[in-house]
């Protein structure tokens, strides 16, 4: 059903690609007249979690409010695509058994090792002298998902390549 809404919930540590990833598949689903909503962690948290901190609880709240707008959106037959590193594993769940709408979750694996070297804003460098707190891989866990509906390995394959994989999986199961 191409108008049924759905969500694509991007999960993988910071600087894995979600954020770019999300927007090239957004931009692939605009061109084909989607309904299209992206819901960036970074933004979020600037405007929908603003004094959320980075504590077990803020993050988890960060998560659900994400997730109810995702609901919300999916349900109304657009697609949500969020895109934040929620590293619980717990929280992700609840957020999937909370939707109407399908929801998929799509783990960006990229090793720690290689997001250290790529380090574009320096934040794993900083973490790993401990001066960023609660970091996400480095001071806090990342829990994987156990069973994700998909993974692309951002670590060897293009940005182009992953969502390539990404939308084949949604033509396939004629969400899109």
């Amino acid at each position: 059903m191409v108008d049924q809404g759905f969500t694509l919930w991007f999960t993988g540590l910071s600087g894995a690609g979600k954020s770019t990833l999300s927007l090239q598949i957004a931009t692939a689903l605009e061109e084909r007249g989607r309904a299209v909503e992206r819901l960036d962690g970074d933004e979020v948290r600037q405007h929908l979690s603003r004094g959320l901190g980075f504590s077990r609880d803020d993050r988890n709240e960060n998560i659900r409010r994400i997730g109810f707008v995702a609901r919300l959106l999916s349900r109304n037959g657009a697609v949500a695509i969020a895109a934040a590193i929620s590293p619980y594993r717990e929280v992700r769940d609840e957020v999937r058994r909370a939707h109407e709408a399908p929801f998929i979750e799509i783990f960006v694996d990229c090793p720690l090792e290689t997001l250290v070297k790529r380090d574009p804003k320096g934040l794993y460098a900083k973490a790993l002298q401990g001066q960023i707190q609660n970091f996400s891989g480095v001071s806090d866990p990342y829990e994987p998902p156990f069973a994700p509906e998909i993974t692309v390995h951002t670590d060897r394959e293009s940005i182009t390549d992953s969502r390539d994989v990404i939308l084949r999986w949604l033509d396939t199961r004629h969400l899109i």
